[in-house]
C-alpha cells in the first residue's frame, strides 16, 4: 500500500465524517486492527475512535485540513497540520497537530502520537 501521509490527513477525515462507506470501513482501510492514538496524552483504540466518530458525522458540518509540513518513510511518519472543523451549531474548532506515526508491512497506521493545540477563533 503507498501511504501519501498529507493525503491521509487530507481525506481521512472527510471520508470517515461524510463518506457513504461506514465508519468501521474508512477506519480499516487506513489503519491496522491493534492502531493505537494517544493524543495529548489520552490513549484509545479503535473501538473508542470509532466511538468518538459516530456522534461527529451528526455533530460536523465540514472538515478540512491544511497541511504545513509531512515526511515519511517506510515504517514511520511526521507532520504539522491544522484541522478545521464547522460545527453544525455554527462554531468553528480549528486544532493544530503534530503527529508522529509508525506504519505496518503493509502500509497502514499502527500508531500515532500526538499533540495539539486549540487554535480556535477567539482563543489564540
Amino acid at each position: 500500500m503507498t501511504f501519501d501521509v498529507a493525503d491521509y490527513l487530507i481525506h481521512y477525515p472527510r471520508q470517515v465524517a461524510f463518506g457513504e462507506d461506514a465508519a468501521e470501513a474508512v477506519f480499516d482501510r487506513y489503519h491496522t486492527p491493534e492502531y493505537v492514538m494517544c493524543s495529548d496524552g489520552i490513549q484509545l483504540d479503535r473501538e473508542k475512535l470509532l466511538a468518538h466518530v459516530r456522534p461527529a458525522r451528526k455533530r460536523v458540518k465540514d472538515v478540512r485540513v491544511e497541511v504545513h509540513e509531512a515526511v515519511s518513510t517506510a515504517d514511520r511518519v511526521a507532520a504539522r497540520y491544522t484541522l478545521t472543523a464547522d460545527m453544525a451549531n455554527g462554531t468553528v474548532i480549528a486544532t493544530e497537530i503534530y503527529m508522529f506515526g509508525q506504519r505496518s508491512a503493509d502500509g497502514r497506521l499502527r500508531r500515532v502520537d500526538q499533540m495539539t493545540r486549540d487554535i480556535s477563533p477567539g482563543r489564540q
